[in-house]
């Protein structure tokens, strides 16, 4: 797991000061008749006018600043001038910002206008497992201790936990070892070392966990179609505790 010096440790929470307020910032602009590719320019430039780079831009070749993944799109939706939000849906914001040589990675499952009771119940329980998971993290712990609260309190709310996509560390990459399931028994992983900073991000499906592909190469649907929500932070595990650092 990485150790980052005092030094990088001050960039990375600047780094991740301006994840949390250009998430901020992106959801006040989520509303019916905006297109996905209008969010990702309106982040984008307020990325670069806070002094960091949009990290997801150019990734591996993925074409914009966010993910932004509508209803059954679990994960890394390429934003689209085609995709226009619309009353009921709900989006999922993925960003990483890079601050001279550090990263910072959030996301968060916003609701367009009203929404219905079974999303917003979804929405809020993703949002719990990432809290209920974190109960659990700490030095010395085996990781898989967070992994397996975050699958129990999905499961018992109804909900499934995605097996193909996982959390991870970060740091001076975006995407860093180890990987962190949402999923798993208390005996998996590594042991969790002192200074580690991970992104820990409950992807939970409002019906079953099973995903597809799209031929894109990008974007992950739900297999049944129904509703996926995310819930991602930054966070810092040292021996005093957790420093959630993206909100």
């Amino acid at each position: 797991m990485n150790n980052l010096t005092p030094a990088e440790m001050v960039l990375m929470k600047k780094a991740c000061e301006i994840t949390r307020d250009a998430l901020n910032y992106c959801e006040t602009l989520i509303k019916p008749g905006i297109s996905t590719k209008e969010l990702d320019n309106l982040v984008e430039k307020f990325i670069i006018s806070s002094g960091a780079t949009p990290a997801c831009k150019g990734f591996e070749g993925f074409p914009a600043s966010i993910c932004a993944s509508v209803n059954d799109v679990v994960v890394h939706g390429i934003p689209s001038e085609q995709i226009i939000l619309k009353e009921g849906d709900i989006i999922s914001i993925d960003l990483v910002v890079e601050y001279k040589g550090l990263n910072g990675d959030a996301a968060r499952t916003f609701p367009v206008g009203r929404i219905s009771p079974e999303k917003e119940k979804l929405i809020q329980v993703t949002k719990e497992c990432f809290f209920e998971g974190i109960k659990h993290l700490a030095v010395g712990h085996r990781l898989g201790e967070l992994s397996h609260a975050i699958q129990q309190h999905a499961e018992k709310n109804g909900f499934s936990v995605v097996r193909e996509l996982v959390g991870h560390g970060i740091g001076k990459s975006m995407h860093e070892p180890p990987n962190v399931p949402n999923y798993g028994k208390v005996t998996d992983g590594p042991i969790v070392t002192d200074n580690a900073c991970l992104a820990v991000e409950p992807m939970i499906n409002l019906g079953r966990k099973e995903v597809w592909l799209l031929e894109d190469g990008w974007g992950v649907i739900t297999r049944d179609g129904k509703c996926s929500a995310h819930y991602e932070n930054t966070v810092h595990v040292t021996k005093d505790g957790i420093e959630i650092l993206t909100l």
